[in-house]
């Protein structure tokens, strides 16, 4: 069978070209509280995330500060906004680009929805950046396309309302957290070429997302399909398993990963 890439959910790095951390002056973070220094040189210092290196699942997140490190304070939020961790370690100087590992120790097993980073350099200047890993997947009824195409039928609709409805549920349940996107992954079982699934997969996804779209949907939606690299249940080649041929139906504040190469999210 073909080689399979997992589809990384969660996170971050998830993000746009924002590998590279907001100052102090971004709106998204709280000043840090006094006695911490009150001034600060916009764009003087940087705190850098490689969103691709921030683990949730062992608690543990690599910083990197444009300048000398004299320390790191992160603050680990769930979704209603309680402090699950908050930490500060001395990093005594550390040269700037040096990769600086801040872990912590959750008070719950409530899931991250934020963190809060500050790097504070040995100038006594001070940055932060803000990173929302905080995704749901919605459970739902898979639409059943016909072979080898991406028409919706009519047979269909009630399945797609019930899903529209779960999904504007839990944005509206998750409202106070900003602005949710609705994120769309299509995937096929192993009938036909991999070059031929995918395509196949990415349209799918999109006319899903185009139905959302007509339907009134405000949120923003994007698309991707995955075609056979990532099925539910591992097959060989050329077996048609109609529990591959699906979506998921991702909310997230930021983009989730995608597997490296030609995956890009879409908008319809």
């Amino acid at each position: 069978m073909r080689s399979s890439t997992a589809l990384l959910l969660v996170l971050l790095s998830l993000a746009p070209a924002a590998a590279r951390g907001e100052s102090a002056s971004d709106p998204r973070l709280p000043a840090p509280p006094a006695p911490e220094p009150a001034q600060t040189r916009p764009g003087s210092l940087q705190v850098i995330i490689d969103r691709a290196k921030v683990d949730l699942e062992n608690h543990q997140i690599e910083v990197k500060l444009s300048r000398a490190a004299e320390k790191v304070r992160i603050k680990v939020l769930d979704a209603s906004g309680a402090v699950l961790a908050e930490v500060e370690k001395a990093f005594n100087g550390a040269a700037a680009g040096t990769p600086l590992v801040m872990t912590w120790t959750p008070a719950t097993k409530e899931p991250v929805a934020r963190l809060e980073v500050y790097g504070y350099d040995t100038d006594g200047n001070w940055a932060g950046v803000a990173v929302t890993p905080w995704n749901v997947s919605v459970p739902h009824e898979d639409v059943k396309f016909e072979t080898n195409s991406d028409v919706i039928r009519p047979g269909e609709v009630p399945a797609l309302e019930a899903s529209l409805q779960k999904v504007t549920e839990v944005i509206s349940k998750h409202a106070e957290l900003g602005k949710i996107t609705l994120y769309i992954v299509g995937h096929t079982d192993t009938v036909g070429s991999a070059e031929h699934n995918l395509g196949l997969s990415r349209k799918r996804a999109r006319a899903i997302s185009a139905w959302f779209k007509a339907r009134g949907m405000r949120n923003p939606i994007a698309y991707e399909g995955l075609g056979e690299s990532s099925p539910a249940v591992k097959t060989a080649d050329e077996v048609d398993e109609p529990r591959n041929r699906r979506v998921d139906y991702i909310l997230a504040l930021e983009p989730p990963k995608l597997p490296s190469g030609e995956y890009s999210w879409k908008v319809p």
